[in-house]
């Protein structure tokens, strides 16, 4: 283990740690040179990204030092200001390599985009019909509409159609599958959604009121899976065999309960959205897109699943939409994303939505785990303190020191920093 060079890393200096990754053999010269730069935002570039810019604000940039995908191990960047995300994190990719890390499905990377017609006097039979007869001469205007992307080989992959209604109103929608190749997609997506407009208007004799992505995206469900044995998950006080059985019972809680899906949901987006946000990607779209799928049942639900198999071992899955990128948004103006990729080798567009996979269903593993053993708050007190400590003024010698007298404190909040804060100073 000591041969680890990121043994205890987290117990290394802030310099340690970038010497340790600076020195690991599959940090490339690019990478080095990107770490010795900085990774924060120029003022100057982000005065050009928004509206009204005045000021540059930071988040912790961090890593789980490694996880094991598909036989592959990565280090994988995480941004987040919660203490306990990447602690949790890594405590559970550890757990998991011992297992042989993760397995990933992906059948396929498609954005999917729509138009919403009404007024049409046809039935939908009519409808779609006529969408058969006029289907290829759809699939050209659409890749006339953004012809890069046919060369990359994507494109549009199907259109269909579907009756929806409310008491008031009927609606013929239009569905539009695009493969985007590398790229998250959206404006591509509305450019060709726009230029089919017309001719579907046409074709319904109706009137499209908008054309538009949905961040729903069905058409690029990851699945991660892992197989734990009991002995991996034993503790100090509890055996594998029942820590297994304690989180099949969470898990069935979590389908039985949306108000603990969602929070089960919430701490698997804590690790999802650090590594989408530290690679640049929309972590808002992403999150949208999770808890609809969450919801497609007509209940919302885990999205996780934890069993136990035949001969006792603990099996999990994580299954959700993630149509995430490598071009296009940020990626390409940000330092930090721009060095999450190099740090993870540069990723496709499917490889990278596995890697995110993983590190959710490694975050779930934590938490789980942790729940159904000693308690989450164990070890997300210990990180609170310290956060608890620089809220109050603490320097960094006086750190460590604050952070013992409050692991004894019987309330931890910031009355109790200041006031222990002040003792430890006198």
């Amino acid at each position: 283990m000591q041969n680890n060079p990121f043994y205890k890393f987290y117990q290394k200096s802030l310099d340690e740690r970038k010497e340790i990754l600076f020195n690991h053999p599959t940090l490339t010269s690019k990478a080095k040179k990107q770490l010795n730069k900085g990774l924060a935002l120029p003022e100057s570039i982000a005065n050009q990204m928004v509206e009204n810019q005045i000021e540059i604000y930071g988040l912790p940039y961090g890593i789980v030092p490694e996880l094991i995908v598909n036989g592959k191990s990565y280090i994988v960047p995480m941004v987040t200001e919660e203490p306990s995300v990447i602690a949790a994190a890594s405590y559970a990719s550890k757990l998991l390599n011992l297992a042989g890390g993760t397995t990933t499905i992906q059948e396929k990377r498609e954005m999917i985009g729509e138009i919403a017609i009404v007024n049409s006097p046809l039935t939908l039979e009519e409808v779609k019909a006529k969408l058969e007869e006029q289907k290829e001469s759809l699939f050209t205007i659409a890749n006339n509409a953004h012809p890069s992307i046919v060369k990359r080989g994507g494109g549009i992959r199907e259109i269909w159609v579907e009756e929806k209604s409310t008491e008031k109103e009927q609606f013929y929608i239009f569905y539009i599958s695009l493969d985007t190749k590398e790229a998250m997609g959206a404006n591509m997506l509305n450019t060709i959604l726009e230029a089919l407009v017309s001719p579907i208007e046409a074709l319904t004799e109706g009137e499209s009121i908008m054309a538009i992505l949905s961040n729903l995206a069905t058409n690029s469900v990851v699945t991660a899976k892992c197989v734990i044995s009991p002995r991996i998950l034993d503790t100090r006080t509890t055996k594998g065999e029942d820590v297994i059985d304690r989180i099949v019972l969470a898990s069935e809680f979590s389908k039985a309960d949306p108000y603990r899906a969602t929070t089960h949901n919430k701490g698997i987006m804590n690790g999802i959205d650090s590594v989408v946000i530290a690679t640049g990607n929309d972590w808002r779209a992403i999150e949208a897109g999770a808890h609809a799928y969450a919801s497609l049942s007509g209940q919302y639900q885990p999205l996780t699943n934890w069993t136990k198999d035949e001969v006792g071992n603990l099996v999990g899955t994580i299954t959700l939409p993630l149509p995430v990128g490598t071009v296009g948004g940020s990626i390409a103006i940000h330092p930090g994303a721009q060095f999450a990729h190099e740090l993870l080798g540069h990723p496709s567009a499917v490889e990278l939505a596995e890697i995110i996979a993983s590190i959710g269903l490694a975050q779930n593993l934590a938490a789980v785990r942790a729940l159904v053993t000693d308690g989450i708050q164990k070890g997300h007190m210990r990180l609170q303190a310290k956060s608890l400590g620089l809220a109050v003024g603490a320097t960094e010698d006086e750190l460590p020191l604050l952070m013992n007298l409050l692991a004894k404190a019987p309330h931890l909040n910031q009355e109790t920093a200041k006031a222990l804060l002040e003792e430890l100073r006198e």
